[in-house]
C-alpha cells in the first residue's frame, strides 16, 4: 500500500482467521479493521518498519496549547466574525489518538464511497447461482464480502501514515463530520521543531493560528456540510469497473477452482490499482466544484495569518514559509487520500484561492469586511468565474434577493 513501512511488516496486525471474522462484520465500512490498522500503523517506526509502544502524551503536553489557542481565539474572532472560533476544544495528541478522531469524521465519506462500490454487487444471493451466471456475478459477490474490509484497511492503513505527518487536525481539508476539535499531534510538532530549527513556543502559536482559523471556518454548519457532502457526491460517483479490474489479475481472474485465483485476488489490496479502475466522466464537475471550495477556504486561512501572525509569532514569516512548505511536500499516504477524496490541490489551487480572497480585500476597504461574508450563507461561495474576477463575486453578493 501507499507509504507502506519497510520491511514487509503486515500492517494489518491480525491473521487469517481474524480476517475471516472480520469478513461477517456488518456496515459498509469495518470501522473495526480501520481502528485496528491505523492504530498499528501510527505506532510502527517508519524506518525500521518495527513496531513500537507509544509513548503516552503528559498532562502538560495535553495542555501545552490550551492558553495560545485562547488568546489566537480571540484575535481570529474579531478578525473573521465568526464568534466559535472563541470556544473551540484544543488538546495535544498522540498519533494513534488523532488517527481514532479522524477516522471516526470521515466515516460519513467512506459510507458513500462504499456504496459505491457496492454498486458492482447486485449479483445472486447463492454461489451456486453467481456460477450460473459466470465471473462477473462472481466478482460481484466477492466484493460484496471484501469491500467492506478493504475500505477499512485502507482507511486505517492511510489515516495511520498520516498520522506520522500531521501536526493538527487540519493538516490536510479533510471532509469530517461533527463539531470541528483542534488536535495537535504532539511528538509531531517537537519533530518539525527540530528539523527546521524552529522554537517550539512559537511554532505552536503559529500552528495553533492556522489550526483555530480552519476550525472557526467548520465551526460554520453549512461550510461542514458542504464538504463532506461534495465528497460525499465525488466518491459516490466512482464507478466499479469489472473488465478493467480483471485485466490487472490476469487469467486466474475470479475463479475460485484456479488454485491460483486467491493469490491473483491478493492484488486487490493495491489500491492504487482499484482507484485507476474506477474513476468515472461524472467526478470531474465535482472534481472541480470541491477543488473551488477548498482553494477558497485555505486562500482565506492563509489571508488571515497574513494579517495576524506578526502579532502572535515573532519570527512569523520564516515559521510560516515552512508550515506552507509541509502543506505541499506530500508523501505517498497524503497523494492517495488526496486522490480517493477528491482533495487534488496543488500550488495553482492555493494560490487561485488566496488570489480570489487579496481581490476582494483590495477592492473594499482593505479590510476583512467584506470577504468575511462568504461565511453568511452558502450561497456565498464563489462561481469559477468569480474566483478568476472577484469583481464579479462583489458585484453579485450586493445585489437584493431575488
Amino acid at each position: 500500500m501507499p507509504g507502506e513501512p519497510p520491511g514487509g511488516q503486515n500492517p494489518f496486525g491480525f491473521d487469517m482467521t481474524e480476517i475471516m471474522r472480520m469478513l461477517q462484520s456488518p456496515g459498509p465500512v469495518n470501522m473495526e479493521v480501520a481502528r485496528t490498522t491505523a492504530e498499528t500503523m501510527a505506532t510502527v517506526d517508519l524506518e525500521t518498519g518495527e513496531q513500537r509502544p507509544e509513548p503516552p502524551v503528559s498532562a502538560d503536553e495535553t495542555h501545552a496549547y490550551d492558553d495560545i489557542v485562547q488568546a489566537v481565539g480571540h484575535l481570529v474572532s474579531d478578525a473573521t466574525g465568526i464568534s466559535a472560533a472563541l470556544t473551540l476544544p484544543a488538546r495535544g495528541v498522540a498519533r494513534s489518538e488523532w488517527s481514532r478522531t479522524t477516522l471516526g469524521g470521515l466515516e460519513p465519506v467512506l459510507g458513500a464511497l462504499a456504496t459505491a462500490l457496492g454498486r458492482a454487487n447486485a449479483t445472486p444471493a447463492t454461489p451456486e447461482e453467481a456460477a450460473a451466471l459466470g465471473q462477473e456475478a462472481i466478482f460481484g459477490m466477492v466484493m460484496q464480502q471484501l469491500v467492506p474490509l478493504l475500505l477499512g484497511a485502507w482507511a486505517g492503513s492511510m489515516i495511520g501514515m498520516l498520522s506520522h505527518r500531521a501536526l493538527g487536525q487540519y493538516d490536510l481539508p479533510l471532509p469530517l463530520d461533527g463539531a470541528p476539535t483542534l488536535l495537535f499531534v504532539v511528538p509531531n510538532v517537537e519533530s518539525f521543531s527540530h528539523e527546521w530549527s524552529l522554537p517550539i513556543d512559537e511554532l505552536r502559536s503559529a500552528l495553533a493560528l492556522r489550526e483555530v482559523v480552519h476550525g472557526a471556518q467548520r465551526a460554520v454548519p453549512w461550510v461542514r456540510e458542504r464538504l463532506v457532502r461534495l465528497a460525499s457526491a465525488y466518491v459516490s460517483a466512482y464507478e466499479v469497473n469489472a473488465s478493467a479490474i480483471e485485466e490487472q489479475l490476469g487469467d486466474a481472474g475470479f475463479d475460485p477452482n484456479d488454485p491460483s485465483a486467491m493469490e491473483a485476488m491478493s492484488r486487490l489490496s493495491d489500491p492504487e490499482m482499484l482507484l485507476g479502475a474506477m474513476r468515472s466522466e461524472q467526478q470531474t464537475p465535482l472534481l472541480e466544484e470541491l477543488q473551488r471550495f477548498v482553494s477558497v477556504l485555505e486562500g482565506y486561512t492563509d489571508i488571515v495569518v497574513e494579517s495576524l501572525g506578526v502579532r502572535v509569532v515573532g519570527e512569523h514569516g520564516r515559521i510560516d514559509e515552512a508550515l506552507r512548505r509541509h502543506r505541499l511536500e506530500k508523501g505517498d499516504a497524503t497523494e492517495f487520500v488526496d486522490r480517493l477524496l477528491g482533495l487534488e490541490l496543488d500550488r495553482g489551487h492555493y494560490e487561485a484561492g488566496v488570489a480570489f480572497c487579496r481581490g476582494v480585500i483590495e477592492r473594499t476597504d482593505g479590510k476583512l469586511d467584506a470577504l468575511n461574508r462568504l461565511w453568511t450563507a452558502e450561497s456565498m461561495v464563489p462561481t469559477k468565474p468569480e474566483l478568476e474576477a472577484p469583481g464579479l463575486w462583489l458585484a453579485r453578493i450586493e445585489l437584493p434577493d431575488s
